[in-house]
């Protein structure tokens, strides 16, 4: 299997959504997720499909946060 799992903390950390936001798309089905003993874990093909469509969106209320320019 050469499926690629990431946590939901990485899946946040590489999108700029809360962790709790990343839940609430697995709650939602919005992307693929297992989970794997106690972690859940998103499948990272279905995490970045769903980052394009979502950047690609009009609808930018669900997006990631914009980096900060320091």
């Amino acid at each position: 299997m050469d499926e690629e799992w990431i946590t939901t903390t990485e899946a946040a950390e590489l999108s700029g959504y809360h962790v709790n936001h990343i839940r609430r798309l697995i709650r939602l089905k919005d992307v693929e997720a297992r989970k794997f003993g106690p972690i859940w874990q998103v499948n990272k093909a279905s995490f970045l499909l769903y980052l394009e469509t979502a950047r690609q969106s009009d609808d930018k209320r669900w997006g990631p946060k914009p980096e900060k320019n320091e």
